[in-house]
C-alpha cells in the first residue's frame, strides 16, 4: 500500500483486512482511543506559534491532517481532521477532568493506549486475518481514516466508496 495513493483505493485495501462486523465494530472503538491516547501522551512540551499554544500532539494532528485532505476525498478527509482534532482536544481537556483522581495523565494515556489497542487485537481475532499494518505501516494512518468512513457509509454517504469497497473486498459479514 503507498502511502500517497487516492483515499478511495486505500479504504479498499484497508478493508480487505476488514469485513467482520465484530472487528469493525472493535475498530470504531478502539482506534479513536488510540488516537485519544496519542493525544494524552504527546501534550508537552508546548510552544507558542501565532500566539497559539502547540503541543507534539497539535503539530501531528497538523501533520496527518494535511495527509487526509490530500487524499482526493472532500468529505473523508475533512471529516477525519476533524474527528482527530476533536479527540485530541479531548485529550488536552483531560489533565483537568481526571487531576483529583490522583492518577498521573501520562499513565491514564498508557492505559487507554493499551485498551485501544487490546480491542484491535481482539478485532483481528474474530477476523481471522493480522492487522492491515503488520503488511504496510500506512494501515496506521488510514485507520482512522477507515473509522470515520465507516460511520460515514453507515449515514448513507460515501455509497460510491462503499461499492467500490464490497466490489474489490467483499461485504461485510
Amino acid at each position: 500500500m503507498s502511502l500517497f495513493r487516492p483515499a478511495s483505493q486505500l479504504m479498499v485495501q484497508y478493508a480487505q483486512y476488514h469485513r467482520s462486523r465484530r472487528n469493525i465494530a472493535t475498530h470504531c472503538v478502539g482506534i479513536p482511543l488510540i488516537v485519544l491516547s496519542i493525544g494524552v501522551l504527546l501534550q508537552g512540551p508546548t510552544w507558542l506559534w501565532a500566539g497559539l499554544p502547540v503541543t507534539l500532539a497539535w503539530a501531528l494532528w497538523g501533520l496527518t491532517s494535511l495527509w487526509y485532505l490530500s487524499r482526493g476525498h472532500a468529505l473523508l478527509g475533512l471529516s477525519t481532521v476533524l474527528v482527530n482534532g476533536a479527540l485530541i482536544g479531548l485529550a488536552h481537556a483531560l489533565p483537568e477532568w481526571v487531576g483529583g483522581w490522583g492518577w498521573p495523565v501520562w499513565q491514564l494515556g498508557l492505559a487507554v493506549f493499551a485498551l485501544g489497542w487490546f480491542l484491535q487485537f481482539v478485532g483481528h481475532y474474530f477476523e481471522g486475518r493480522k492487522p492491515a499494518f503488520v503488511d504496510d505501516l500506512s494501515g496506521l494512518l488510514v485507520g482512522p481514516m477507515f473509522v470515520v468512513g465507516e460511520v460515514l457509509m453507515r449515514m448513507g454517504l460515501l455509497q460510491r466508496m462503499r461499492m467500490d469497497i464490497e466490489r474489490q473486498a467483499g461485504v461485510t459479514r
